[in-house]
């Protein structure tokens, strides 16, 4: 068994250097996606249906900060709480009331090769600009590098759109090995990674390996993104940016601009937020800090429950301590 997966690696490694050939000949054409994105949350009623009226009232505000576009239906807009209508829904409502030039990236990733392809086709159909397929994970023992990169494989040869690889071993258990990404950063149609693991060697060592082919590695959190800037990733798709969004898109100026002070002091403020509304507070506590400033966050569909009062007050404090209240004018 070993020796088939093995063997199953190495021979879509033999066709790298073909492979590399064609992405270096079309990388000048290919999709950009440098820049900050929030992945945006879904919006739902008391009654948990979808609350669209409430997501074009977000996306208005959002529009007004500099945010290179908007991933859908990622781990933040709770996807696996959604049908496939309702992600459709979703990605059109967006598409359509996001202002003209931002990307809209949509998550499709599905437990099933065939369904991932499936839902890939109709992303594409409802006007995404690109897709971000996260890892399958539900027989995780068996996601070896080998499956991973037969599935990503057949799903980059049929998608009509750019695809971006996506890691969270948070959620999903595991975390893509960096010869997967590096071998399937040969395939044309695979244009990038988004990685929330936060391993910034990892991602290091895979900038390093791709650099001169146009693959482009993106942080997945803002508590790591300026040290994922100096190591040569090109943006973020970071939580905190739902309801901190012009402080994130600060942060990616003043490393661009060589502000190196500015922007350590500045990151330094973003972990305890982040770190609050992703790992200790998770979904609901993102939900609820946007709330506080004006946008609509609302309940999340169960089995995910509301923060209770004692963590909407530690929540709160954390927020109060970053000292980000004259960015976000805390309610």
């Amino acid at each position: 068994m070993l020796i088939r997966r093995w063997k199953a690696c190495k021979n879509y490694l033999l066709h790298a250097n073909n492979l590399f050939s064609k992405r270096c000949l079309s990388s000048a054409a290919q999709l950009d996606v440098s820049g900050i994105y929030p992945p945006i949350t879904t919006p739902f009623k008391t009654n948990e249906d979808i609350d669209f009226a409430k997501l074009k009232e977000n996306l208005q505000k959002w529009n007004k900060i500099p945010f290179k576009g908007y991933v859908a239906l990622g781990s933040n807009g709770e996807a696996v709480h959604q049908s496939v209508e309702e992600k459709l829904d979703v990605v059109k409502c967006i598409k359509e009331n996001a202002v003209d030039g931002k990307l809209v990236i949509a998550g499709s990733g599905c437990e099933s090769t065939r369904a991932t392809i499936d839902l890939t086709n109709k992303m594409a159909a409802a006007g995404a600009d690109a897709v971000l397929v996260v890892t399958p994970c539900f027989f995780k023992g068996k996601m070896t590098n080998a499956a991973l990169i037969d599935h990503y494989t057949k799903v980059a040869d049929a998608s009509p759109l750019p695809v971006l690889l996506y890691s969270v071993p948070g959620n999903t258990a595991i975390d893509m090995a960096a010869e997967v990404v590096i071998a399937m950063s040969c395939h044309p149609n695979v244009i990038g990674f988004k990685d929330s693991g936060g391993d910034v060697a990892k991602l290091g060592y895979i900038v390093h390996k791709t650099q001169g082919t146009g693959f482009q590695v993106l942080a997945g959190s803002a508590s790591f993104l300026l040290p994922a800037y100096l190591i040569g990733c090109v943006g973020g798709i970071c939580a905190l940016a739902n309801v901190a969004g012009q402080a994130v898109c600060d942060l990616h100026s003043l490393f661009h601009q060589g502000a190196m002070h500015e922007a350590v002091e500045l990151q330094h403020r973003l972990i305890g937020p982040n770190a609050a509304v992703t790992k200790t507070y998770g979904v609901p506590g993102l939900k609820a800090s946007m709330d506080w400033v004006g946008l609509y966050g609302g309940p999340s569909r169960s089995p995910l429950q509301p923060l209770s009062s004692d963590e909407r007050i530690k929540l709160r404090r954390v927020f109060l301590d970053s000292k980000l209240l004259g960015e976000l004018s805390m309610q």
